[in-house]
């Protein structure tokens, strides 16, 4: 009976354990044929998708210095007026919820009230349902082909956002993109300069 309670627990910690553990998820598509290393500079798309608002925000800020340390650890140089390529990035937060199902096991008791005669513990198994709420953070970076007009790579990640991410925007900005930038087609030169 004890071996079947503590299997119950077990099991029950291998389940909180495995929803804590999530590693951000990342993707990354580029279009065929096309040769990153062809192209030299960058610039940023105009209106920039953080910029809704009409005016650069603190986000926005916080992209571009990201990024531009991601372009020139792969040796593109910037240029405001004439880029090969143009960067653009996006951030999404949304909330989300899970429902957990863990097992559990209790004593049930047939017996006569009064304390007399005989009693007997009968396990009863049921389940416990606890349901997490959190807030997951989607960050895309796309760049453009400026001649053609077109999309030639988008990497994106989404992950679970702590706490601490939500009080310092511009690190977990920062390890984002830098995450972000590990599917990029041209590899890093130079180390990305710390910030």
């Amino acid at each position: 009976m004890k071996s079947l309670v503590l299997n119950a627990v077990l099991f029950g910690s291998a389940l909180s354990l495995a929803g804590c553990a999530s590693q951000p998820s990342i993707s990354s598509q580029s279009r065929p044929n096309v040769d990153f290393t062809s192209y030299k500079t960058y610039g940023w798309v105009t209106p920039l998708a953080t910029d809704k608002a009409g005016y650069s925000t603190m986000i926005t800020g916080h992209f571009k210095s990201a990024v531009q340390n991601e372009m020139a650890a792969r040796g593109y140089v910037y240029d405001a007026n004439n880029p090969d390529l143009q960067v653009n990035f996006y951030s999404n937060i949304e909330n989300r919820s899970e429902t957990y199902s863990s097992p559990t096991m209790t004593m049930g008791y047939y017996g006569y009230r009064g304390g007399f005669g005989y009693g007997l513990g009968i396990p009863v198994y049921g389940s416990d349902v606890e349901t997490r709420n959190y807030k997951v953070g989607t960050v895309s970076v796309d760049v453009v082909d400026s001649k053609r007009k077109e999309l030639i790579w988008e990497g994106v990640l989404e992950g679970t956002l702590s706490k601490k991410a939500m009080e310092n925007p511009g690190a977990a900005i920062q390890y984002a993109v830098t995450q972000i930038y590990t599917r990029y087609p041209v590899a890093a030169r130079t180390a990305a300069p710390a910030q």
